[in-house]
């Protein structure tokens, strides 16, 4: 309607007086309702082309769209475990912190597990003190064996010494008997060195490899034992939450409830525009929106990315061939839209929808030594229109609430 006016004004208008002050035909007379399409032909067939002339180029220049929501991420809440709930720490909605606990479920298996695991290292440690008890037992018989194996070895020298001697004083009888005592307590003292070898690689290897693997299973209890107990990753809120005691949570089934980071929906607002808008939009281009949890507000933006892909086009690949036909709407062009000034979005509930323009500007162009005369001069004219635009989003602003509240029926 607004294109409409403007165009009308040189248009309709300019024919008008044409016929009012050189045709001299008066309204009411030569011109009436019924002749008016007539009289004013040149007038009215003129404002309808240039209004869809300057439709057409201010809503390529200056793109608009409808679609625009101030998305956020949500985190649900589920244990890694399946589990019966044993106690709720927070209710069906508040803030809650890093770390704060969420809720706990029943873990006395893992309880459980890890007593097995302190009783196991008990254990073990007991063991080595038996076995630090076996080292000094080997030591002794060690000692006591290298002893008689000393005795035995002095006593047949010095029989060998007086058969030396005396060929008839020692029987050989004893001789050989006291050379089977020698390798006897050789052989006991060999016994007692690998007894005692035993017990100190037993304390030193054996006994503190099955401590360490005690130990490894009680952390591993105590890690199932903690993931019993559901924490917050992040600062955030927690929206409807209906978990109660007794209640079964599986993590793939059946989320407890819905964790909201801080922060999010309050940095950028997320706009489709229309695909054939693709050549004109551009990263640093200004915008502007109005949204319906803030009426009556228009907020400066600045177009921060654009998404290269348009979602419409995505397929998975699988065992059937992908249909054009499938694409029942065209898709739209992702935009991200960003707060020209710090706390631009403050009173935008995050998920609001909103009304994005945005702004064009051929000032380089204009500015540029390769450009023409009338080249320069019809991009004066579209940066121009842009103020049309913006009355237009304006009005937008000031509809928006009479059109949701009282149209609506809401």
């Amino acid at each position: 309607m607004l294109e409409i006016l403007l165009c009308s004004l040189v248009t309709i208008l300019p024919d008008y007086l044409y016929r009012r002050y050189a045709q001299n035909k008066r309204v009411g007379k030569e011109i009436t309702f019924y002749s008016v399409w007539f009289e004013l032909r040149w007038g009215i067939t003129g404002c309808l082309a240039l209004s869809v002339a300057l439709i057409m180029v201010i809503f390529y220049n200056y793109p608009s769209t409808t679609n625009v929501t101030l998305f956020f991420r949500t985190i649900p809440i589920v244990p890694e475990v399946n589990g019966r709930v044993a106690e709720v720490y927070v209710g069906y909605t508040g803030s809650i912190t890093k770390g704060a606990p969420i809720f706990k479920l029943d873990g006395s298996q893992q309880e459980a597990a890890a007593e097995t695991a302190r009783r196991k290292i008990a254990e073990v440690d007991a063991e080595i003190a038996l076995a630090r008890l076996d080292i000094v037992k080997a030591d002794g018989q060690l000692q006591e064996a290298q002893s008689a194996h000393q005795q035995a070895l002095d006593e047949l020298e010095t029989k060998r010494e007086l058969q030396r001697r005396n060929a008839g004083i020692v029987a050989a009888r004893d001789i050989e008997r006291l050379e089977v005592t020698v390798a006897g307590r050789m052989g006991a003292m060999t016994a007692a060195t690998a007894a005692k070898q035993s017990a100190t690689e037993k304390v030193s290897a054996v006994l503190p490899a099955q401590k360490a693997s005690a130990q490894a299973a009680l952390a591993q209890a105590e890690v199932e034992l903690s993931k019993m107990t559901v924490r917050a990753g992040v600062n955030g809120q927690i929206e409807q939450f209906g978990l109660r005691v007794g209640d079964i949570v599986n993590p793939f089934m059946r989320p407890a409830g819905i964790l909201i980071p801080e922060g999010a929906g309050r940095q950028s607002l997320q706009a489709g525009f229309n695909q054939i808008e693709a050549q004109i939009m551009k990263v640093g281009m200004t915008a502007e929106v109005t949204c319906v949890s803030k009426p009556f507000t228009v907020i400066p933006m600045v177009v921060t990315d654009v998404q290269d892909y348009i979602a419409a086009g995505q397929f998975r690949g699988g065992e059937q061939l992908v249909d054009a036909q499938q694409v029942r709407q065209p898709g739209t062009l992702l935009v991200f839209l960003e707060p020209l000034y710090k706390s631009g979005l403050a009173g935008v509930t995050p998920g609001s929808s909103c009304i994005a323009n945005a702004y064009s500007s051929n000032h380089d162009i204009i500015a540029s030594k390769d450009t023409g005369f009338l080249r320069g001069l019809a991009l004066h004219a579209v940066d121009a229109l842009g103020l049309v635009h913006a009355l237009i989003l304006r009005l937008q602003a000031l509809m928006l609430p009479f059109k949701i509240l009282v149209f609506s029926g809401h």
